[in-house]
């Protein structure tokens, strides 16, 4: 495993450290759960940058690297609802969007074609993580609380918005796909069965001594016919 998919997997094992932390609120649980959350979600930039770098990108880190920022994502926003700092409804709506996305994004590798992910989707995930940090902070400062609340509403946009974009775009995508996948009714070709060299010669035995001779006979005849018409110089 190279570098960039070991901080990916690094990121996920990061995910049950937060909710642990968020969860038992130990003294200054909100600094130690705000640098987990961010040193993990500096990791979604390195690794990315690490693989280009390297010329290392592999199928396994371009599908396990977004599963890897919705467990982190997910994680932190239902640990924020049980501990009361971010309304239930709005996190819902979120997560429904990543968890619709990631379907489609796996029956488009299905299906041989990726969806390039756009500018909205990218100011999405800042603004969650900003989110997120901000929610954490607000059980200290009322201040960070309210901060948290509205950029908690402008990621809920941002992912409808990104969520309606990527739609759009896989299903343009589908449309170009070759045919011939797991999710398309291709025809079955009817081609005639012929049947092994071993059937044929039992036939053959099944027939009678004067029908095989018959048939010898007449196709020499057939054979014979041609030359007797054809005219003498």
């Amino acid at each position: 495993m190279n570098l960039p998919n070991s901080l990916t997997v690094l990121r996920i094992f990061l995910v049950p450290v937060l909710v642990v932390v968020l969860w038992t609120r130990y003294p200054n649980w909100e600094f130690i759960g705000v640098a987990i959350f961010l040193s993990a979600a500096f990791t979604d930039w390195l690794d990315g940058y690490l693989a280009r770098r390297r010329g290392q990108i592999t199928a396994f880190g371009a599908w396990l690297d977004p599963i890897a920022d919705k467990l982190l994502v997910a994680a932190a926003f239902i640990a924020l609802v049980e501990m009361q700092l971010a309304p239930a409804w709005i996190v819902a709506v979120i997560i429904t969007r990543e968890v619709a996305v990631t379907g489609l994004r796996n029956i488009a590798l299905m299906r041989g074609f990726t969806v390039r992910v756009n500018d909205v989707g990218k100011a999405k995930m800042a603004v969650q993580v900003f989110a997120i940090t901000a929610l954490i902070f607000g059980e200290r400062y009322e201040l960070a609380a309210i901060v948290g609340n509205l950029a908690l509403w402008l990621a809920m946009a941002l992912a409808l918005l990104s969520g309606y974009q990527y739609l759009r775009n896989f299903w343009q995508q589908a449309g170009d796909a070759p045919a011939d996948s797991i999710f398309s009714l291709s025809k079955t070709r009817e081609t005639p069965i012929t049947p092994p060299p071993a059937m044929a010669v039992l036939a053959d035995h099944g027939r009678s001594l004067p029908d095989r001779l018959s048939e010898q006979f007449s196709g020499q005849v057939s054979e014979q016919a041609p030359r007797d018409a054809s005219p003498q110089r």
